[in-house]
């Protein structure tokens, strides 16, 4: 079972920036694909950005919606996965989560059913 620990949330305003962090224990963080999703109350929890480790190359991915403006990475030696958000809009308002996946799926790993462990959270908030 892996533990993963979330923090850096906060409030920004819109055109801010935070950097979220995600901490790992329990198993080989190097053979993990680790994804970030997010939700807000009443929504199904969505998918933000993803990234997987194989032979020394990280593989990112990202939904549409935070390309450009969000970049994921990956600490091997830390066990610590990074989500820097950028340019921040008002709906990127949510609970953003850190997920692990210990199933190799090849890279694109988007699906909640496809992560099995998960952060309690952290909450970012963007003002208008």
């Amino acid at each position: 079972q892996v533990q993963l620990v979330e923090s850096g949330g906060g409030l920004v305003q819109t055109g801010g920036s935070l950097r979220l962090s995600c901490a790992a224990s329990g198993r080989t963080f190097e053979t993990l694909t680790m994804g970030w999703f997010r939700q807000v109350p009443g929504k199904e929890r969505e998918f933000v950005a993803g990234i997987s480790w194989r032979r020394g190359s990280t593989t990112p991915y990202y939904a549409d919606s935070v390309k450009g403006r969000f970049t994921i990475s990956r600490d091997n030696a830390k066990n610590t996965m990074y989500l820097q958000m950028n340019s921040l809009k008002p709906e990127d308002t949510a609970d953003y989560y850190c997920a692990s996946s210990s199933t190799w799926y090849g890279g694109g790993v988007q699906r909640t059913t496809q992560y099995d462990s998960w952060g309690q959270g952290t909450q970012v908030t963007v003002a208008s």
